[in-house]
């Protein structure tokens, strides 16, 4: 059975988690708020990522060795007393960069063990012929998070400023580690066999390739979460979350047909869609001067994203045996972080020295040059429903 009860909480848990963290996506704004430049926003948001995604292969096999579960747990604690953390802060950005950065790096960790765990407690509840529609519904709950997180931030930032939107961020993080605690394990794996370490699992051919389109599909996230909310201020759009609801809206629509399609014809067939229609979005940024273009690049954004992220978690965890599904999905998600990173970081430069245009230009062209790679994945048989 697909949709069952612990499947539900799992979808629950994920979507207060997710919003906890779509709220720093107008973190950026506080960045610059304490005098920040773009510069500035690529680094402090960037070493999130980074952190993220250097930490993945002990968190993996954290994940396997000591149950899904339990790693979920400890993850959703590090999410909820984090923000509270922000709260002492003030004062020009430079005299508390230093522990910022900290702060954002023990963050970065705290949502990697989340992601790492859930992903593949979902994976262990979702029949193998319904592996793709499963992690496609499953993203769901990540992604109305994206965009309830942005819009509730919002509406907090203007009726009570960034000390409520750290308490909210808090407490949303904190439904998500309630709502798992009545759960049970499904898979721990034995402590007699811890199976091959992360980096041999990583270096298969499949699972190399996975992780680089992986990182390219995370260069790209990193123009939408960090570089949307300064491009709608730079062009006076005030309903900064717009994008984000027509992003999550068409990536949740997508999905509803799209895990179905690819279960069927296999996951190569859709990569190279799904590539171009995230790219698409993207470049469509350059275009925007109101609110209906603005509304249209996120929705074309967001059917890419829709496809691209359960068609490669899909990809990556095929055929698979469970004692390794938590190296594997720390590979595809650590693949994410790697590129989000990355692209925080040289997009921000980008950015500062050639403009908000060139910045999304790059971002998009780094998705299709992914195309290339989508023919060197292996054959594998496809299972069907």
């Amino acid at each position: 059975m697909l949709y069952s009860a612990s499947f539900v909480a799992l979808f629950l848990a994920n979507l207060c988690i997710v919003s906890s963290f779509g709220a720093f996506f107008l973190f950026p704004v506080y960045i610059a708020e304490h005098g920040g430049s773009e510069g500035d926003i690529g680094i402090i948001m960037g070493c999130f990522a980074l952190a993220s995604a250097v930490c993945r292969p002990w968190v993996s096999d954290m994940i396997d060795r000591v149950g899904r579960k339990n790693s979920y747990l400890c993850g959703c604690l590090i999410m909820t007393v984090l923000p509270l953390c922000y709260l002492p802060l003030s004062g020009e950005l430079n005299s508390f960069y230093l522990p910022l950065l900290v702060l954002r790096i023990v963050h970065g960790v705290g949502l990697a063990i989340c992601f790492t765990a859930i992903f593949t407690l979902a994976a262990d509840l979702i029949p193998p012929g319904r592996l793709n529609e499963g992690i496609g519904i499953f993203g769901i709950s990540g992604l109305l998070g994206m965009a309830l997180g942005p819009m509730l931030a919002e509406g907090v930032l203007q009726e009570f400023g960034f000390a409520t939107f750290f308490i909210a961020s808090s407490l949303l993080a904190g439904f998500g580690f309630v709502l798992t605690l009545p759960l049970s394990e499904p898979y721990r794996q034995s402590a007699k066999s811890n199976g091959p370490g992360f980096f041999m699992v990583m270096f298969r051919r499949k699972q190399l390739i996975v992780a680089l389109l992986a990182l390219l599909f995370g260069f790209g996230i990193a123009a939408s979460t960090n570089f949307v909310a300064p491009l709608a201020q730079e062009r006076q759009l005030a309903f900064i979350s717009l994008y984000y609801l027509a992003y999550s809206g068409a990536a949740v629509l997508i999905r509803f047909a799209g895990g179905r399609v690819a279960d069927r014809v296999g996951e190569r067939k859709v990569l190279p869609y799904a590539l171009a229609i995230t790219a698409t979005g993207l470049l469509a940024l350059l275009q925007v001067e109101g609110v209906f273009t603005f509304f249209t690049a996120g929705f074309i954004a967001g059917c890419g994203h829709g496809l691209l992220f359960p068609t490669l978690n899909t990809l990556a965890i095929r055929n698979e045996p469970p004692e390794i599904r938590g190296k594997i999905t720390g590979i595809f998600t650590g693949g994410l972080d790697t590129g989000a990173f990355i692209g925080a970081i040289i997009l921000g430069y980008i950015g500062e020295w050639g403009g908000l245009n060139l910045l999304f230009a790059v971002a998009g062209g780094a998705l299709l040059a992914g195309l290339g790679l989508v023919g060197k994945i292996p054959a594998e048989k496809t299972l069907t429903p």
